[in-house]
């Protein structure tokens, strides 16, 4: 061996310590897996990238760590949403959110209907984002599309956040039921509605994260289930999931930083379509 290393021109001693290295590294990717288990267990739609943000490694880069834990078979299979949930009707609001600049919360949300399988029934999910935070503010599941579950959620959502100044939608006539309007106008809300679903993107891609990064991983058998795993994911949507656009953060962590304007730098974007200029 001593001639090998005199040959490569290396010593004993460098190939000792490289030797020595890899094994405190391997030791560190063992252990980064047990925490990469332990995030898929909570969020298991969390892609690669945004595991490498939420765990923030000291000792790996961003490159690195992709290519290792594709190699261990971290990539994820998506599924594609192709059921209707919203029905269009001939009374309907202008757009009024394209090309607005929004730098505070409850300045836009947006709201839109996903629906869920379970076993051979299908359930639907509200949802009301807040543009600016990417909080999600209010939710319902129901085993209807009335636009009373519709009620619900934003119920909820002005419980416990301030109105908007905009509430933005689809064309669903869930949205211009009477006792929704209503209850937005009665906040003060202006209400705004969307053409296409690029229009309405913020909240299309609610319904894409918590469906496909939560729910259908977890697999609820029953309706209860559903129910209990949707507050979690909204939950851990929330309070844990980094957001890209709000500095690898989460929206909990994000609007708490907004209140104290002192130690944070208030950004601002703009609305076009399915874009985000920070």
């Amino acid at each position: 061996m001593n001639q090998l290393y005199k040959t490569i021109g290396i010593s004993k001693q460098a190939v000792y310590q490289y030797a020595k290295r890899q094994a405190v590294f391997d030791k560190k990717v063992a252990d980064l897996v047990m925490e990469a288990d332990q995030l898929r267990e909570d969020h298991p739609g969390c892609g690669v990238e945004k595991m490498y943000d939420t765990l923030r490694p000291d000792f790996i880069g961003r490159d690195r760590f992709v290519e290792t834990f594709m190699e261990l078979g971290y990539r994820l299979k998506r599924k594609k949403n192709f059921r209707k949930t919203t029905y269009s009707t001939d009374v309907y609001y202008p757009n009024l959110i394209k090309g607005m600049r929004v730098n505070a919360p409850s300045v836009i949300w947006q709201s839109d209907i996903t629906y869920i399988r379970v076993g051979e029934k299908f359930y639907y999910a509200v949802f009301i984002i807040d543009v600016y935070t990417k909080k999600i503010v209010g939710y319902q599941v129901s085993d209807h599309m009335r636009a009373t579950a519709n009620i619900k959620a934003l119920q909820m959502a002005l419980k416990s956040n301030k109105a908007p100044k905009i509430h933005h939608s689809d064309r669903g006539s869930q949205y211009i039921y009477s006792e929704y309007t209503n209850l937005l106008k009665s906040k003060g809300c202006r209400i705004s509605m969307a053409k296409t679903a690029q229009d309405n993107a913020y909240a299309e891609r609610i319904n894409r994260t918590i469906k496909n990064d939560y729910i259908e991983h977890w697999k609820p058998k029953t309706f209860d289930q559903l129910k209990r795993m949707m507050k979690k994911a909204v939950n851990q949507y929330n309070i844990v999931r980094p957001h890209n656009n709000i500095g690898k953060i989460s929206p909990m962590e994000f609007e708490e930083r907004l209140l104290m304007k002192s130690t944070f730098h208030q950004q601002s974007i703009t609305i076009f379509n399915n874009e985000i200029n920070v």
